[in-house]
């Protein structure tokens, strides 16, 4: 690489996916690591600049950064180790550009942030090798990591060549059709964000049903299944069901520790898995390396399945409805979506507002 950054790590995001899709494609794979979370990714480059010598690269959305405090304060600040790295960072909802409700506060205090933290920053605009030569020069004499934001529609487009394909019997969406019905009345889902909300919004309207059983976690990635736990400890009478997806398990992991000590006997975690961080760009995740039910059960579950047929994911749901829980669901299911699929048309508030009223009737 022309200024000697050749590590690249972080979580993928919607505004630098044509970056990120370059960078999978002509990038060793050991130089360009999808990390599980992105404090998990500034500690990556740290390693690799305590190896080096040499400034990593770290992308994320500006959501990101909320993970990416802890490390940047007390690992690589000038105050602690004082360890160079260049972040990208995607910019939703920079203030006067209309974004989902789950972006629009990091998107007012991301410069902020930044700027708290002591961390100096350019936003990208014509000024691209002018931007990069400041950063270089600051890490080099600093010591310290210095910031890119990006904004929407800056890159060039560039389509991912390096596609895992998967020829499951189901996507995301024609599982959730398949288990919605199957469900108790009394139920409660908690669904992660991304598709899995919006497509589960959609799939109620088409039922002519309303949508008070369901908590649509719009933001918050990985944090899903927790809030499903704290419902169902405290409504044992209840059925809570978690509709999760791969890279939202994988972001934080640690929670299958808590619930399978906890042993909620009502808790059911419904794991969509496709293998890729579909929303924003389908960068693949880490699940094809890794066997989610196994790891359910070495954390304390009481059983865990899998199944990648409509048929199969049928006759767990049947059975699983029936035992106690914690029990985990993976089911394997193709990348994509529809391409006309819409948003949730109620608030986030509103949203709450119906399914506190549900769970509490």
């Amino acid at each position: 690489m022309k200024n000697e950054i050749d590590f690249f790590t972080g979580v993928p995001d919607s505004l630098l996916k044509d970056f990120c899709a370059y960078i999978t494609d002509n990038t060793p794979k050991k130089n360009n690591i999808i990390a599980a979370n992105e404090g998990n990714a500034i500690a990556l480059a740290a390693g690799h600049y305590l190896a080096t010598g040499k400034p990593g690269l770290v992308y994320m959305q500006n959501s990101g950064l909320g993970n990416a405090i802890n490390p940047l304060t007390s690992l690589t600040d000038k105050e602690v180790y004082s360890i160079p790295m260049l972040l990208l960072i995607g910019w939703r909802a920079e203030p006067g550009v209309k974004d989902e409700p789950q972006h629009v506060k990091m998107g007012k205090i991301t410069l902020g942030m930044l700027e708290t933290m002591q961390i100096p920053y350019k936003i990208l605009n014509d000024n691209f090798e002018e931007t990069i030569k400041d950063a270089i020069i600051h890490m080099k004499n600093e010591k310290s990591p210095y910031a890119i934001v990006v904004k929407r529609n800056t890159f060039e487009k560039y389509e991912l060549k390096d596609k895992k394909e998967t020829n499951y019997g189901l996507n995301r969406e024609g599982a959730m059709e398949a288990i919605i019905p199957l469900l108790e009345e009394s139920s409660i889902i908690v669904s992660t964000t991304g598709m899995t909300s919006r497509e589960l919004f959609e799939l109620r309207d088409s039922n002519k049903q309303g949508h008070e059983k369901d908590f649509l976690t719009v933001g918050s990635m990985g944090h899903s299944s927790s809030i499903a736990l704290g419902i169902a400890i405290t409504k044992p009478d209840r059925q809570v069901y978690c509709f999760d997806g791969d890279g939202a398990l994988i972001m934080h992991m640690g929670a299958l520790s808590t619930i399978g000590s906890l042993k909620p006997k009502n808790f059911k975690h419904i794991i969509f898995n496709n293998f890729s961080h579909d929303s924003v760009g389908g960068q693949p995740t880490s699940a094809d390396n890794i066997h989610i039910p196994a790891i359910a059960k070495a954390n304390g579950y009481a059983d865990a399945f899998s199944a990648k047929t409509k048929e199969e994911t049928i006759k767990i749901i049947k059975k699983i409805k029936n035992i106690d829980g914690p029990i985990l669901l993976e089911i394997k299911v193709n990348k994509g979506a529809r391409k006309d699929l819409g948003r949730p048309t109620s608030t986030p508030i509103e949203n709450k507002e119906d399914f506190m009223k549900f769970i509490q009737d």
